[in-house]
């Protein structure tokens, strides 16, 4: 039977930076969506003009990108996870 190692498991730089840009991207593609959705409630005229056809642009793109991240965040976490569990059951 194999034992569960007591120490907690690291995560590499490559997961932090992908959870830190997962969080971030996420974060700002809803704070935009809000505010798109805020804006064009009061007044639809706005929105056709100025910085606000990128801040709705930002909540299309930004909530797919950031969600593949999060997706590719957590494979290379089971991975790991994985690799970790195969060094421990031949020790």
């Amino acid at each position: 039977m194999a034992r569960m190692s007591s120490e907690p498991s690291t995560p590499s730089i490559l997961e932090r930076i992908l959870a830190y840009a997962s969080l971030t991207i996420i974060a700002v593609a809803l704070l935009s969506f809000f505010a798109t959705l805020i804006i064009g409630l009061n007044d639809r005229q706005t929105m056709a003009q100025g910085l606000w056809p990128f801040v709705y642009g930002v909540s299309l793109i930004g909530l797919p990108v950031g969600f593949v991240l999060l997706i590719l965040l957590i494979l290379l976490s089971q991975r790991r996870r994985r690799a970790e569990f195969r060094r421990g059951k031949r020790s």
